[in-house]
């Protein structure tokens, strides 16, 4: 399973990317908001540029509109500015841009068909049912990305409109990657909205091919009480004679 970082932050992502095992990047207006408010004077536009230039793989950039026509025009204006720095560009757009009031349903699928249409890559965002997922593969996206903390949150707090259909998140992962693989459907799933390592590991177990996980979640995974307690009763039990051996190993 291929790992993203989700973030903006240009500290984390230099951090992350220096281990060697970040294989991409998910961000969102409100991460690149929470990045801006902790820094003064930034020209976001360089800010992006170094982002898509640190990291080794696909960068997601999403778009703030919500008609179709707008969103097919921002997404190519991102798409034809930062691609080329590295061409890892792909453009997150929402499966439904209504916010629940008499906006249509279905712009967010429209873009998704014609920036399939331009070559643009396409990460459908906000997937929270399988279904969601279904159609915006048909749409041609190339990744979908169900938030597993997010559904999670809605199913605890017992909010019941709008429920039909909604399952755990790691069961949403699951089912999204049997249906896509069932049908031939060419588009990757990113497990998104990552709040803890047992969304990572259900990910992994779903078959996903990617997950796109917080800093902070990202370091957890490495860690362990008992490794670390293994690591310092090995260095407890160093004996000189093997200390002064590797010293005078020969050196490549």
């Amino acid at each position: 399973m291929k790992i993203f970082i989700d973030t903006a932050d240009l500290s984390e992502i230099r951090e992350a990317c220096s281990w060697g095992i970040v294989d991409g990047l998910t961000t969102n207006p409100t991460l690149i908001r929470k990045a801006l408010d902790e820094r003064e004077g930034i020209d976001i536009e360089a800010y992006i540029e170094e982002i898509c230039r640190i990291v080794p793989g696909p960068v997601s950039l999403e778009v703030a509109s919500l008609d179709a026509d707008t969103i097919v025009e921002e997404a190519a204006r991102l798409h034809q500015r930062f691609n080329p720095v590295r061409e890892n560009v792909v453009i997150k757009v929402p499966v439904n841009t209504s916010t629940g009031g008499p906006q249509p349903d279905f712009d967010g699928l429209r873009a998704m068909v014609k920036l399939s249409e331009l070559g643009i890559p396409v990460n459908a965002t906000l997937v929270m049912t399988p279904e969601q997922a279904l159609l915006c593969a048909k749409a041609g996206a190339r990744y979908v990305s169900p938030f597993m903390g997010r559904v999670d949150d809605f199913l605890e707090v017992g909010d019941s409109r709008g429920a039909e259909g909604s399952v755990p998140g790691d069961r949403l992962v699951a089912e999204i990657v049997q249906i896509l693989n069932t049908y031939g459907l060419n588009c990757q799933v990113i497990a998104a909205s990552v709040r803890h390592t047992l969304h990572v590991r259900a990910a992994e177990l779903a078959g996903a091919q990617i997950a796109t996980i917080p800093f902070r979640v990202l370091k957890a995974m490495a860690r362990h009480p008992k490794t670390a307690e293994g690591i310092r009763r090995f260095t407890e039990d160093l004996v000189p004679e093997y200390t002064e051996l590797l010293a005078a190993l020969p050196r490549s």
